[in-house]
């Protein structure tokens, strides 16, 4: 899996892909994985699939990053997404923000 992404500074945005489930978290969390950046965005807002894997992938990648100094954000105007992040209340671990832009500013 090659995933489009953004370099600002200290921080990588990685546009995810429009399905983030079980087939795709093995591949997700390997890309992932070759990131030299502690600082990512997840911009959740073309992913129309995002299921319990997806979700612990992202928790996954958060933990890890906070191990290694770093963080995590997510990006979303998708409202399933939106109402997905706050049903499983992983809206309360990790930020979310409506555009990338704002995301990316707060890690400053």
């Amino acid at each position: 899996m090659n995933l489009p992404t953004e370099i600002f500074d200290d921080v990588v945005v990685v546009h995810t892909p429009e399905e983030l489930g079980t087939d795709q978290v093995d591949e997700f969390e390997a890309f992932i994985s070759t990131l030299e950046h502690t600082q990512i965005v997840f911009d959740l807002d073309h992913t129309e699939l995002l299921d319990s894997d997806g979700l612990t992938s992202i928790l996954d990648t958060y933990d890890a990053m906070r191990e290694r100094n770093g963080d995590v954000k997510l990006t979303t105007t998708n409202v399933s997404n939106r109402k997905i992040l706050e049903i499983t209340q992983i809206d309360r671990q990790v930020e979310v923000f409506d555009s990338v832009i704002d995301a990316v500013s707060s890690f400053r």
